[in-house]
């Protein structure tokens, strides 16, 4: 397992820490905390509570179930945030989550992929926690770059492409 298991760790932190978290940087810088707190309708989600979700289910799935810290996720609250968290307390809490889950990340023994873990009343092994909190992250993400481009009304510029090869703009040479 070590053999699989430890590349895929590496690549789920990576996800977190190189591609998805800058790009949520990159949008936030763009926006006021009104935008921030918009929605389209009751029904929709903000970027900040998306932020607070993202912040809860990484460290549910994460830091509590394959790290062993006591879970006291208020999911529903989450959602129900009405009145606006100023963006730099948004993001210093999703930084610490994903520190947190970087740092359980980093310990977890590859050999444990496969153990069996019950999270939100489902039956999923480590493996499956892991994947679900990597595609959930990116999914949100992308939710967050579309309702910062609706806003901003600019190329995000996550990419630069004058060489064949794309490169993300955080990782090119000054």
């Amino acid at each position: 397992m070590n053999e699989i298991g430890r590349p895929f760790i590496a690549s789920s932190r990576a996800y977190f820490a190189e591609d998805y978290l800058p790009k949520i940087e990159r949008c936030l810088e763009l926006l006021t905390d009104e935008q921030i707190w918009w929605r389209a309708n009751p029904q929709s989600n903000s970027i900040g509570n998306l932020l607070l979700h993202l912040s809860g289910n990484v460290r549910q799935w994460i830091v509590c179930s394959l790290g062993g810290a006591p879970d006291q996720r208020d999911r529903d609250s989450e959602f129900a945030q009405r009145s606006s968290i100023p963006r730099h307390e948004l993001l210093a809490r999703l930084k610490q989550t994903l520190s947190e889950a970087d740092a359980t990340l980093a310990k977890f023994d590859p050999d444990e992929l496969l153990e069996r873990r019950v999270i939100q009343g489902m039956d999923v092994t480590a493996l499956e926690a892991i994947f679900h909190v990597v595609e959930h992250f990116s999914m949100h993400t992308g939710q967050i770059i579309m309702m910062a481009k609706m806003f901003a009304e600019v190329d995000l510029e996550f990419y630069d492409f004058t060489d064949t090869k794309a490169v993300l703009t955080w990782k090119s040479a000054p």
